[in-house]
């Protein structure tokens, strides 16, 4: 098969998210009649139908279905080079994209790095984050979309080389005036019931509490489902619940939100996080530098809470 050509992909993009020949044909000035000359050269060229016309629009086939998301990432990387090439252009000497949970960004993540890019020799170094769930993360790293990401260590990482990074503690946040705020600490089935605040079936929280629901034998009652920590806390001051969430993100910020945090004392509640990539020896010397710090910050964070 013959390399296939970018602008065509960015059109058959087009055409499958807006349903309609003519209405991607308006967004890319181009007339209707040369996207679909370009989609019948496409189709002759994979050996497939890749879409369905009907009488409301298109939709794509099976076959365009697993096009459109190979050409998604072909032009996501297609962006990307355009990127770091005008970043080059600018004086950026080295570049590292990584992907990263909501966990370690909500948490410490974007310090380590900063700290990171303050040091003199790293002052030409560019570093893009972008938050990811873990399976979304494990997978970009597989087929070297990106070359690190960041994830709690407990996902499946096989076929991934790892460095240690930070810990974190799971905690549940109450109202004031909840029944559970007298405590100090709380085991996650004293939990289930009342009412929660949860994030997304997506996340790495939701999985890991649905696990040990299941192991308990009772469900998890979400009165509210939402993307962000800050979000789930600020429900819980509303009253609409109660949430699990990192101590290390609901502790600063506690007393001005008018909640309690209490520390889960399940042992799945203490996670550690890993900096994962798919081979060392084939990562840039920017991105084997950024790891090596991480892994670093995270080692000195931990003889610093052991000294304390």
């Amino acid at each position: 098969m013959r390399d296939l050509d970018l602008t065509t992909l960015r059109l058959f993009v087009a055409v499958c998210e807006a349903r309609n020949i003519a209405r991607a044909a308006e967004q890319h000035h181009i007339v209707a009649s040369a996207i679909s000359k370009r989609l019948a050269q496409l189709e002759q060229q994979v050996g497939h139908t890749l879409i369905d016309r009907r009488r409301r629009g298109v939709v794509p086939t099976g076959a365009g279905e697993i096009l459109l998301q190979h050409a998604r990432a072909m032009l996501a990387a297609g962006d990307r080079v355009g990127r770091d090439m005008a970043a080059y252009g600018n004086g950026i000497t080295g570049q590292v994209r990584i992907l990263a949970s909501v966990s370690s960004i909500a948490e410490f993540l974007p310090d380590d790095i900063a700290a990171f890019l303050q040091a003199p020799a790293h002052r030409d170094i560019r570093v893009d984050i972008e938050e990811a769930v873990s399976s979304e993360l494990v997978r970009s790293l597989r087929e070297g979309v990106v070359p690190v990401g960041v994830c709690w260590d407990a996902a499946d990482l096989q076929g991934l080389q790892t460095r240690s990074y930070r810990r974190d503690h799971l905690a549940i946040i109450t109202p004031l005036s909840h029944p559970l705020a007298r405590r100090r600490r709380c085991a996650f089935e004293d939990t289930l019931a009342f009412d929660h605040v949860g994030l997304p079936a997506s996340t790495a929280v939701h999985t890991m509490l649905a696990r040990a629901a299941a192991i308990i034998g009772r469900p998890v009652n979400y009165r509210a489902v939402v993307s962000t920590f800050d979000a789930s806390m600020r429900c819980v001051r509303a009253g609409l619940g109660i949430a699990v969430v990192p101590r290390e993100v609901a502790a600063p910020v506690a007393a001005s939100l008018g909640v309690r945090v209490l520390p889960l004392t399940d042992g799945w509640a203490q996670r550690r996080f890993t900096v994962c990539f798919h081979d060392e020896k084939k990562l840039s010397p920017a991105a084997r530098m950024l790891v090596e710090h991480l892994h670093q910050a995270a080692v000195l964070a931990e003889e610093s809470q052991a000294a304390g």
